[in-house]
């Protein structure tokens, strides 16, 4: 019985050394496996972080390149916009300063005609009489008092003669402008007191359209050019601009009459072939638009 419960007892140490080294075994093997998942989590989380920044990133350098290409856009538009105004430039002031030129020609042409005696008086001979005393130096003034009284009678004739048709000149200028006033207010129409202020419609077309690959949009307003200077083109064109988010729009199925009349007048008159005329005149029956709904 001793015997036996010594080997009980060698094999319950045997046992407890065997738990022993189990626990200590589970115990490395969870730190490890704690270990293992620790770096699998960090390893997620950089990723995803990563992942994240670089979509971002991606993201960011997409409206970075289309916001660059839009400002690349309105520049060119810009600087189209200034070499044509320089150009208009250029050309209104080189025609304004040959016609001014020309007027201020015609005007000195006139104003001569008006009294050429006075004229030539005032541009030729004053020169001669302020320089008669280096023109005449070597003259003796000798002369007799018969002939003296008979020159200063022939000078004052003709100072009497030369007043007599300034007068004359001026009379009929007076004439001239009275006529000419009394026409031009038959002829003119009365003040704008006797007018009203009006209202009037000018239509506008607003295209809007995709110019590169990041579906960015492009607004382009169309202004009439009949009967509309520039300055009043430019100012529809501001004063719609900030207000075309804002707008409510309307699908409409039924274009106009006048608008189809219109088509087909320019279509007819057109050079290109029957096969571009039918393709066209299909693209305008396929057509679709919308309006500004009335608020």
């Amino acid at each position: 019985m001793a015997n036996e419960m010594g080997s009980v007892s060698n094999q319950v140490q045997k046992t407890t050394i065997a738990v022993v080294a189990m626990q200590t075994a589970v115990v490395a093997a969870e730190a490890k496996a704690a270990e293992h998942v620790c770096k699998n989590v960090n390893k997620g989380f950089y990723t995803l972080i990563r992942s994240q920044i670089s979509q971002k990133v991606a993201k960011l350098q997409s409206d970075v390149d289309s916001h660059f290409l839009r400002l690349c856009q309105q520049r060119k538009q810009l600087e189209a916009i200034r070499s044509h105004m320089e150009r208009d430039y250029r050309r209104i002031s080189s025609r304004y300063a040959k016609l001014f030129n020309g007027l201020n020609a015609n005007l000195k042409q006139r104003v001569f005609e008006l009294d050429r005696p006075a004229v030539d008086f005032a541009v030729k001979e004053v020169e001669k009489v302020s320089n008669r005393t280096k023109y005449l130096t070597a003259t003796v003034p000798v002369s007799q008092l018969e002939s003296l009284a008979v020159s200063q009678k022939i000078i004052a004739s003709n100072i009497k003669y030369r007043g007599r048709k300034v007068i004359g000149s001026m009379k009929n200028f007076l004439f001239d402008m009275s006529a000419q006033k009394k026409l031009t207010d038959r002829i003119m129409l009365p003040t704008e007191a006797g007018f009203e202020n009006a209202v009037m419609s000018v239509p506008i077309i607003i295209s809007e359209c995709n110019y590169d690959r990041f579906d960015n949009k492009n607004v382009d307003i169309l202004v009439s050019k009949t009967q509309l200077n520039q300055a009043t083109q430019a100012q529809i064109k501001n004063t719609v601009v900030p207000i075309v988010d804002n707008m409510a729009w309307q699908n409409e199925t039924d274009v106009n009459r006048e608008i189809k009349s219109e088509f087909s007048k320019l279509l007819s008159k057109s050079n290109a072939s029957s096969r571009v005329k039918e393709m066209t005149n299909q693209l305008f029956t396929a057509t679709n638009f919308q309006t500004v709904k009335n608020r």
